[in-house]
């Protein structure tokens, strides 16, 4: 499990708070973390490379503020890079579905769910009724 080393960080959740990165035990009480840093996220991507199947479910940070999207950015353009050398992917979460589209990558991954929790849900061995529905015409 690899954990951030990094975070960008803001006194206040605005879109115009100013922005710095600080180190893992550098944020300030009066800081909060609203975006992976940019050691975390070259960190993340190149483990993501290495990778032959990606499960993706929650963005990084607050990418719908420009100052906090890096990350999660940077994340969506490793999870595709992948995908294109072999990787199988899958994106789920509404959040998470956003940012593929907002990065511009979202014809680049394997398997697109808005279906976030239910994802997790049944890869975690949870019998939800549609699947269950399905299973049982057949």
């Amino acid at each position: 499990m690899l954990l951030p080393l990094d975070h960008v960080v803001a006194s206040e959740f605005k879109a115009d708070a100013p922005a710095s990165v600080a180190g893992i035990g550098e944020i300030r009480a009066d800081q909060m973390g609203l975006d992976i840093g940019p050691k975390t996220a070259a960190a993340y991507a190149a483990e993501i490379s290495r990778a032959k199947t990606i499960l993706w479910n929650g963005p990084m940070g607050v990418f719908e503020m420009p100052a906090f999207a890096a990350g999660t950015l940077a994340i969506a353009r490793a999870v595709a890079a992948a995908t294109a050398a072999g990787a199988t992917s899958i994106v789920g979460g509404g959040d998470s579905v956003a940012a593929v589209h907002q990065s511009g990558v979202a014809s680049a991954i394997s398997h697109v769910s808005t279906g976030g929790g239910a994802s997790l849900e049944f890869l975690g061995g949870a019998k939800l009724p549609g699947v269950e529905a399905l299973t049982e015409k057949s």
